[in-house]
């Protein structure tokens, strides 16, 4: 496995082309001076050992020298062992609607929004826990599987849009049945499915497939995004400006309400419970201190555990590239000009 100990670092090598083109600018304001003081067969005559290719040859060498350094700096690391790590946890699915009804704003900024920081904020206090996500509208789709990596989780659910799913509609039965799919019911951890939807459901039979999962042992827990009363889908443009609400056939605003009744059902039918989102409360948090008093199982997740260390590879290329730009001049050099075979051309 290969990582870098301070990826941080990395951001230092965006630098690297804007001293390219501050480089590529400053040799044709040069030029431009050259032309306005004397004419190109004098300059030729008053600077004939200087060499343009060599001038190139030393900033290219800089540039070299200082993509090694920030790579040294960074510490490109090596996985050396790998072995299997005892620990202890739950196995926690989130099932996240993404549905276009997540943008309505009786939740703010948004449903969809305010559901991914409050998982945001579970996997921020995950300590052995396994989590995965599923997304779903008219279809479900795993986002990332049952994982410990809370990085990678972080970065996977950043990435999730309502776009996310081509598939309109609210299937909540299909992501019950793709987290069973996606659970090892061979592994003895306990198994929880938590379910973040507005509850519209408008595709497939969710009571039978909550049934089901309830059967296998599989605890659920819902958050109703919402409110009974409803609100419309608004409708915004690239710059963020709000140009409409989302409207059906004839024109009418979409109004999306909560079923709140399908929600309870279903958590009271997995041994759960049921939540309504608000503004000022995270739910998860409830539900994660609720999940903390299962027993824990043990379960083992292949890790690296130890790395070395490849920055001296680096540290050595930045200070040979370096030494060479600093020893080389920009004037020709007899012997070379011999051997070139432009000069009768110039």
């Amino acid at each position: 496995m290969f990582r870098f100990a301070h990826p941080g670092y990395l951001y230092l090598l965006l630098l690297l082309p804007l001293l390219a083109v501050f480089y590529w600018y400053a040799e044709n304001r040069r030029k431009a001076a050259v032309r306005l003081f004397a004419s190109a067969a004098m300059m030729q005559a008053l600077a004939a050992s200087a060499s343009p290719l060599k001038r190139a040859v030393k900033f290219s060498l800089l540039l070299v020298a200082a993509a090694s350094l920030i790579l040294a700096v960074a510490n490109p690391q090596v996985g050396t062992r790998m072995e299997e790590v005892k620990q202890e946890g739950v196995d926690i699915f989130i099932a996240l609607d993404v549905s276009l009804s997540m943008k309505a704003e009786d939740v703010k900024p948004n449903r969809l929004e305010k559901a991914k920081y409050e998982i945001r904020n579970l996997i921020g206090r995950l300590a052995g826990d396994r989590i995965g996500l599923i997304i779903f509208s008219g279809q479900a789709y795993t986002q990332f599987p049952l994982t410990t990596d809370y990085s990678a989780a972080n970065l996977f659910l950043d990435a999730v849009d309502c776009e996310s799913v081509p598939d309109p509609g609210t299937a909540i039965g299909a992501s019950v049945q793709q987290a069973l799919r996606s659970f090892n019911f061979d592994d003895p951890t306990a198994k929880v499915l938590v379910i973040i939807t507005d509850g519209e459901n408008n595709e497939g039979d969710a009571v039978a497939q909550s049934e089901d999962a309830a059967k296998k042992g599989v605890l659920l827990y819902t958050i109703g995004m919402g409110s009974p009363d409803g609100a419309m889908i608004p409708v915004y443009d690239a710059a963020g400006r709000m140009l409409d609400f989302k409207r059906d056939k004839s024109g009418n605003p979409v109004m999306t309400k909560l079923d709140e009744a399908a929600l309870q059902k279903i958590a009271g039918m997995g041994g759960g419970q049921y939540y309504r989102a608000t503004n000022s409360q995270d739910e998860l948090d409830e539900i994660y201190k609720n999940i903390n008093v299962l027993q824990k199982r043990e379960f083992g997740t292949k890790r690296f555990t130890d790395f070395e260390d490849k920055f001296q590879y680096f540290l050595l290329l930045g200070i040979i590239a370096l030494a060479a730009d600093v020893m080389m001049t920009d004037k020709k050099l007899p012997w070379l000009e011999k051997f070139n075979p432009f000069k009768r051309l110039r």
